[in-house]
């Protein structure tokens, strides 16, 4: 059960009514309206019933629960177990008022605040509150890949973009997340693949959150490339949190990309946050802070010439700091080469190295960095 908004024609008041899913296992969930729970303004809420997601949603520029928890109403029912076109129902909450004095609210889904005259004119006959985005499609994994920190693993996670240089034709794609995770002191990996999305367990002792509800954090692909392209950019990056509802502030997008003090809460719709300088916010910052050597690097001393490879296929990325790394060792900086053998199957070569030689001429890897970036779209 979970609680829905509805509009009352006839007195014009919105009404909270209990909601069920049903048709569940026969194609996208419906939501039923099973019983009022009373008018928005004689309502008390002392907080949403939250729980921790079974499925990461994200869409251009947006990650459903600011990548940390999400709501029983969002979810529902999914067709399959991933996929790119989930339309996802409205999780509309109150949400202050507009600047001339009238109620507003805003949808959590979909990051929009509701209750203009436009908004109004455009409820269905049912009467259920929906924003202007309710048809948007988004992509979802259903049970994610989930990772918990434990003191005899080495973890690394990271933004996986497509190559800047290779032998074959590039295909622009969206970032993935990928995981390395291995035993302490052992050079063989017992995991080491990307995946359309992930959640982090985090330890609410550790206290990275003001939030009790956290328990999930949540790694899409925009959040992602959005924190490793500041991390790379080197903008002042850390994360502000919403006085209103405890929750961490996520910015993305063209937000992502310029510093600036006002922040907007994806988590409650608050467009009064305020952050003491200018700075881009984004709750992966205190996960991958948490971790002593995240922020350190070093150059291999190592180098490749490609042209040694007369005839094999090669894959080239700028490396990307990693969006958590637990490991006891700094992380490499510099050029990763995949080389192959014969039809492109087996890897020869798949290491990072500080100086790559390509037709004759080192290979500048802010120059990488710029082609990666230039062959991403999400």
């Amino acid at each position: 059960m979970f609680y829905s908004r509805k509009l009352n024609r006839e007195t014009g008041r919105v009404e909270v009514w209990e909601c069920e899913w049903s048709n569940l296992g026969t194609g996208m969930a419906r939501k039923e309206f099973i019983r009022k729970h009373g008018d928005e303004e004689d309502v008390q809420f002392e907080h949403e019933d939250y729980s921790a997601a079974s499925a990461v949603c994200w869409a251009p520029g947006r990650t459903i629960g600011n990548i940390a928890v999400s709501s029983e109403e969002v979810f529902g029912h999914f067709e399959g177990k991933a996929g790119d076109d989930a339309i996802l129902p409205c999780h509309v909450v109150p949400c202050g008022k507009f600047r001339n004095g009238a109620r507003r609210w805003y949808c959590k889904t979909h990051q929009l605040h509701w209750g203009t005259n436009a908004d109004l004119a455009a409820l269905p006959e049912s009467g259920e509150v929906r924003c202007s985005n309710h048809s948007m499609k988004m992509s979802y994994v259903v049970d994610p890949l989930e990772v918990s920190f434990n003191d005899y693993e080495e973890i690394g996670i990271w933004c996986s973009l497509p190559p800047a240089l290779s032998s074959r034709p590039i295909a622009k794609r969206s970032p993935r997340i990928h995981v390395h995770k291995r035993f302490s002191g052992s050079d063989k990996k017992i995991l080491d693949r990307d995946f359309d999305a992930i959640v982090c367990s985090y330890n609410q002792n550790t206290g990275l959150f003001a939030s009790t509800d956290i328990t999930l954090i949540q790694v899409t692909p925009p959040a992602a490339f959005e924190f490793v392209r500041s991390l790379e950019m080197g903008n002042p990056t850390h994360c502000v949190t919403c006085k209103k509802c405890k929750y961490p502030h996520l910015d993305l997008g063209s937000f992502a990309r310029t510093p600036h003090a006002k922040h907007f809460c994806g988590n409650c719709g608050n467009d009064s946050v305020w952050s003491e300088e200018k700075i881009v916010s984004t709750p992966l910052k205190p996960l991958h802070d948490q971790f002593n050597n995240s922020n350190t690097y070093i150059k291999p001393e190592t180098q490749l010439n490609l042209d040694d490879y007369p005839g094999h296929h090669f894959d080239i990325w700028s490396s990307t700091p990693a969006v958590l790394w637990t490991a006891d060792r700094p992380q490499a900086l510099g050029i990763h080469v995949h080389i192959y053998e014969g039809e492109g199957v087996r890897r020869v070569v798949d290491d990072t190295f500080g100086e790559v030689i390509y037709q004759g001429k080192k290979l500048d890897r802010k120059i990488l960095w710029g082609n990666m970036t230039a062959n991403t779209v999400y």
